[in-house]
């Protein structure tokens, strides 16, 4: 068999994954399906639930869901390296109880909310160095230190919560900007995800991240400082977490230890929902955000039909059981047709 002959024929394989119109493999992507089911759940609240169609709904389900779709943006680069990070809803209620107590203590607000972002990194530093240095796998320190900080999150307030904050700021970070239904988290999602998603889809160390994912062995040989990537990541989450932390206290003018409960559990069903693997190597911020959002307009969609938290729960847990199974399919799927291009190539060789 001739190169030519060859390169025929591996053109061809090239082709029958990428020769698709591109307005095709666009629909077909993991986002757009997301981004469709937002937009016909939104539908069928507008038309089938009175008074879902008014500001007010749209402004509640961006405050709503605003911790979940911050915290999802570091965590989306961890789960990229095929890690995980299940203790950020930890971090937040953890970041939380000492931003208040240190506020009630009489520090002033602006150095108790960096108190609360540093114990957010301090966590983030902790998962780092036990997964990184130590070599620990991320999903047994996470869990660990999930319980753990909720435990002395919870022990430091016991039961109280502390309440006192200045009431002109939860005011503020409730009502709607520029008379659109978008609460000033908004600005802070968007901003940040534009940060997370250059970071990870335009520059070399969001290639090393995908490299990582793909195959920790040939990163480290193609030169990407795998372990470092790694910790970087864990302590950005923990950042944002404890960051997280301190806007979810101020907005409902509440610190208590079980702030951010289950958080986790948000975060990693819309991070998988929106197309992102589990097993590392692919996915788009995008699609983790798309997923964010779909869980939220699902919620809201939910709530305002009457169905009680118990089964909002469930459909949470169906969706992601759902995802990681389709996800599951379509990776079986592509497999089987690089194998089959790669007898192709070989067979013509």
């Amino acid at each position: 068999m001739t190169a030519t002959t060859t390169t025929t024929i591996i053109e061809g394989a090239r082709y029958a994954r990428h020769g698709r119109p591109f307005w095709r493999r666009a629909l077909l992507r993991p986002e757009s399906v997301i981004v469709l089911a937002i937009v016909v759940l939104l539908l069928i609240g507008t038309f089938a639930i009175p008074f879902f169609a008014q500001a007010y709904t749209y402004q509640t389900m961006i405050l709503n869901a605003g911790p979940v779709l911050l915290m999802l943006l570091p965590v989306t680069l961890v789960i990229v390296t095929s890690d995980i990070d299940l203790s950020v809803g930890s971090i937040l209620g953890f970041s939380s109880a000492l931003f208040g107590l240190s506020y009630q203590a009489g520090v002033p607000l602006w150095l108790a909310a960096v108190i609360g972002v540093l114990a957010g990194a301090f966590v983030g530093v902790l998962n780092g160095v036990l997964v990184t240095a130590i070599g620990l796998p991320s999903l047994a320190v996470t869990i660990g230190t999930l319980a753990l900080f909720r435990g002395i999150a919870v022990g430091l307030l016991g039961t109280t919560s502390i309440t006192k904050f200045p009431p002109e700021i939860p005011r503020f970070l409730s009502s709607p900007m520029w008379g659109l239904p978008f609460p000033p988290v908004t600005i802070a999602i968007v901003v940040l995800a534009i940060l997370f998603g250059v970071l990870l889809h335009f520059t070399p160390f969001g290639r090393g991240i995908f490299a990582i994912g793909l195959s920790i062995e040939n990163a480290a040989f193609s030169g990407v400082a795998v372990n470092r990537t790694r910790f970087i990541l864990f302590v950005l989450s923990g950042i944002i977490a404890g960051a997280t932390g301190v806007y979810f206290t101020l907005q409902y003018s509440n610190a208590i230890g079980t702030n951010g409960f289950g958080f986790e559990l948000q975060v990693v069903t819309a991070i998988v929902l929106g197309g992102v693997s589990i097993w590392g190597g692919k996915g788009t911020l995008f699609g983790a955000l798309a997923g964010g959002l779909l869980i939220a307009a699902l919620n809201k969609t939910l709530q305002l039909a009457g169905i009680g938290s118990d089964t909002i729960s469930i459909v949470t847990g169906v969706a992601l059981i759902f995802s990681v199974v389709v996800a599951s399919i379509a990776g079986f799927i592509s497999r089987r047709r690089r194998s089959k291009a790669s007898a192709l190539v070989a067979a013509g060789a």
